[in-house]
């Protein structure tokens, strides 16, 4: 197959006219025609990813996180994000990012999913026709009533991370639940218009968390790469069901920094 239809199956599931303006999605480097045979995924396109991709054979890389965000004016190996380039192209490892688009079409809902939801809408609204609307986050109803610190330890569990920063009173009921994977500090208002018991996200400071208290809404912080990790199984999912013929590679990248 080649990677241009490759990209034209996974576009009929996520177009990039889904994601934000700022964002940069779609096929970052290499060729259109190159004959993809074997996909390694990954949350981002870091050196390890990268010298995996290139150690496994693989003809493409799929990443959460574009590499480049804004407009570059030298490729060349004189910083990090031009070494990655020029090893991907070198090694003729075409490489294509679904960011926002997938956020909105993916993400929301497979972390609802994983929370199990109920009742749940969009939190923050980015899409919307005569017939439907997308967007950012979700947010509906825990299947059972628990205090917030099961609720935290419940997030610990299901997204099988070692550890979540909570703020707010750990025996408050929570029973309405926002969520958006990823940085998510300005949607907190949103989720307490919403009338949510907690905003669970990631890379939340510690003026975003005692804010947040002081406007009645709890955040369970679980960490940027903890919450949106699950990009890698969902793609590994949707290419074993829509493009079987691929042979899928997980990324073993793991939590960027570490707890001592």
């Amino acid at each position: 197959m080649l990677m241009s239809e490759m990209i034209s199956v996974i576009e009929q599931f996520c177009p990039p006219s889904f994601a934000e303006d700022w964002d940069n999605v779609g096929l970052i480097a290499g060729r259109s025609d190159k004959e993809v045979r074997k996909v390694i995924v990954a949350l981002d396109a870091t050196s390890e990813v990268v010298d995996e991709a290139v150690r496994s054979g693989a003809d493409a890389l799929v990443t959460h996180h574009p590499l480049i965000f804004g407009g570059i004016k030298k490729v060349n190996d004189n910083d990090f994000v031009g070494r990655r380039i020029l090893a991907l192209i070198q090694n003729d490892i075409s490489y294509y990012a679904m960011h926002t688009n997938f956020d909105v079409m993916g993400m929301a809902d497979a972390a609802a999913d994983a929370m199990n939801l109920q009742d749940r809408e969009v939190l923050e609204v980015t899409f919307k026709d005569d017939i439907s609307h997308e967007g950012l986050g979700r947010i509906g109803t825990l299947p059972e009533h628990m205090p917030l610190s099961d609720c935290a330890a419940y997030v610990r569990d299901v997204f099988h991370i070692p550890h979540v920063r909570v703020y707010g009173d750990l025996n408050q009921p929570i029973v309405t639940t926002a969520i958006l994977p990823g940085s998510g500090h300005e949607e907190i208002d949103l989720a307490v218009k919403a009338n949510a018991d907690v905003m669970i996200t990631g890379d939340i400071s510690h003026h975003n968390g005692i804010d947040a208290v002081e406007k009645g809404i709890a955040v369970i912080d679980a960490g940027h790469y903890g919450l949106e990790k699950i990009f890698i199984p969902y793609m590994k999912d949707f290419f074993g069901r829509e493009l079987p013929e691929i042979e899928v590679i997980e990324s073993k990248q793991t939590e960027p920094f570490t707890e001592i």
